[in-house]
């Protein structure tokens, strides 16, 4: 028997067990699985009379609502194909990813339609607006509450599709160059998500508070590994520390994915408001960058929530390791698990993880020689969409090419050393810019830091330390910072030049800009 692994199987599944359960709470909503699969019905016939067929975009720009949960499943159960936004994004990428993505219909929550409305003439191939907010007729935008009330409820037969169809198409951060969409079928989503609902431990008493937009990499996966196993969503629609711990306690969230910035953000909160010991257990899920250890130290030991860091990228579904302790590791001293709690971990089921040299070779598992990361496996990309040149750079001889440098140990961990393109190379000695970063986190007086390559008359180039005072901090010098990574690295490693700034450039998705950094700080140094 040929079984087609599709996606929206998975809320068939959550409403036959768990139909009366609560699956969705959002700010003023709340529903149960069997409402949201009624939802999502209506959803699809009204995209059905809107002219979406098979193989269609629709796109969503949207925060983390119950009607972006109800898009993942009321989109896909059609064959069309989802494609969420970067809310983040300024309104001239919006309109480049919209065009680029050829997206039929586009759903806008009701802070984004204003902007949406006011660049809509140069919406090439859009046909229908929908958004949550109030709209006059005068506009053509369908109200999203009203266009579902239109439509039946009953369940669609959704086996015209076939796993390997497209499902969603995901545009990378595009920090050095436009965007690339990133074509994800049924098959690469559903396996990628039996996968990540096994070593994350997801069950049916998980009370899951989107922190991560859906449309992010760590983010938008969640809701098919949830839902599958009957969770409960909670939407959280703005990411503020006060707001995550008003929501944990108020609805017992159990677990979290989050990025290292909103990471940092909440221990900040914690230590100015005195926010005691937490008694209520919380797995968090860090992806995004390598948090410093001071990081993971904090969050075990002054909120007792478990850190669990994984890794992946867009174009892998994403997640390919994860650094969940194996039962031959527990008997570690706590000093050294929370050193491998900081690696990027071991392969996840279903992924084929090698780090390699320039000549393709293996590297020694000697936590010593640096390669580049690949991986081939259940979750790896199609291709981009219409860019077939960057789908054979990306993906060459069956392995995709991360762009990651890492070591390998000879337990088979890896760790990621640094982005290929953010490596330092002073006097011909390899600087990894995260084990500056770790060491200058661990100061006091650091809120945030990056640490980047500048010009330099006799090496080459040297590390540059680019960092953002906490409060309270501000008689913190550079001398005491470059004195403080001096004292903790090998000379060469630690920056030689320190500039303090009022904020870091980020992209739509928090990940802090090294190359606007590198553009801006482009000086040669002689000292």
């Amino acid at each position: 028997m040929n079984y087609p692994l599709i996606l929206p199987q998975f809320l068939k599944r959550a409403v036959k067990l768990y139909g009366d359960k609560e699956a969705v709470i959002g700010d003023n909503i709340r529903l149960t699985y069997k409402e949201v699969n009624a939802r999502v019905n209506q959803l699809s016939c009204g995209l059905i009379e809107l002219g979406v067929k098979k193989g269609d975009r629709v796109a969503y720009l949207s925060t983390n609502t119950p009607e972006m949960l109800e898009g993942f499943f009321g989109v896909l159960q059609l064959g069309a194909v989802l494609v969420p936004l970067n809310t983040r994004l300024s309104i001239d990428d919006l309109i480049y990813i919209i065009n680029h993505s050829g997206a039929k219909i586009l759903y806008a929550d009701k802070q984004f339609i204003e902007s949406i409305l006011q660049a809509r003439d140069r919406l090439t191939m859009v046909e229908s607006i929908i958004s949550n907010g109030t709209v006059t007729e005068e506009t053509g935008v369908i109200p999203y509450n009203r266009f579902l009330n239109f439509y039946s409820k009953e369940d669609m037969d959704y086996f015209h599709i076939d796993e390997n169809d497209l499902a969603t198409l995901l545009y990378t951060s595009g920090t050095t160059g436009d965007p690339k969409g990133v074509m994800l079928t049924h098959r690469n989503n559903y396996l990628h998500a039996l996968s990540s609902m096994h070593h994350l431990r997801v069950s049916d008493e998980d009370v899951l508070l989107h922190v991560l937009p859906m449309f992010h990499v760590n983010g938008w996966g969640s809701p098919f590994y949830y839902t599958a196993n009957g969770a409960t969503h909670v939407c959280l629609d703005k990411v503020r520390p006060d707001l995550i711990f008003e929501k944990i306690n108020k609805y017992g969230v159990t677990v979290i994915h989050m990025a290292p910035t909103v990471l940092n953000s909440i221990l900040e909160y914690i230590e100015k408001n005195k926010v005691p010991k937490q008694t209520h257990r919380v797995r968090i899920f860090v992806a995004g960058a390598a948090p410093p250890l001071a990081f993971i130290k904090r969050v075990e030991k002054e909120l007792n929530w478990k850190f669990i860091q994984v890794y992946g990228m867009t174009e892998t579904s994403p997640l390919i390791t994860y650094s969940e302790i194996r039962d031959t590791q527990k008997n570690l001293s706590e000093e050294e698990i929370f050193h491998l709690k900081a690696k990027t971990g071991y392969e996840l089921i279903g992924s084929e993880v090698k780090v390699v040299n320039d000549n393709g070779a293996e590297v020694k598992r000697d936590g010593t020689e640096i390669g580049e990361i690949i991986v081939r496996g259940i979750g790896v990309m199609k291709g981009y969409w219409n860019d077939p040149e960057s789908t054979k750079e990306k993906i060459r001889d069956g392995w995709l090419y991360t762009g990651d440098l890492a070591v390998i140990y000879p337990d088979n961990n890896i760790a990621i050393v640094d982005r290929k393109k953010d490596i330092i190379i002073s006097g011909g000695e390899n600087i990894s810019s995260l084990e500056v970063e770790s060491v200058i986190y661990d100061h006091p007086s650091i809120k945030e830091a990056a640490i980047v390559a500048t010009p330099h008359e006799k090496w080459g180039e040297v590390p540059l330390a680019l960092v953002v005072k906490r409060e309270g901090y501000e008689g913190t010098t550079e001398n005491e910072i470059i004195a403080y990574a001096r004292a903790r690295l090998a000379h060469f490693k630690a920056p030689k030049k320190v500039v303090f700034m009022d904020a870091l450039p980020k992209n739509g998705s928090g990940k802090i800009l090294k190359h606007e950094l590198r553009n801006k700080f482009n000086k040669v140094f002689t000292t």
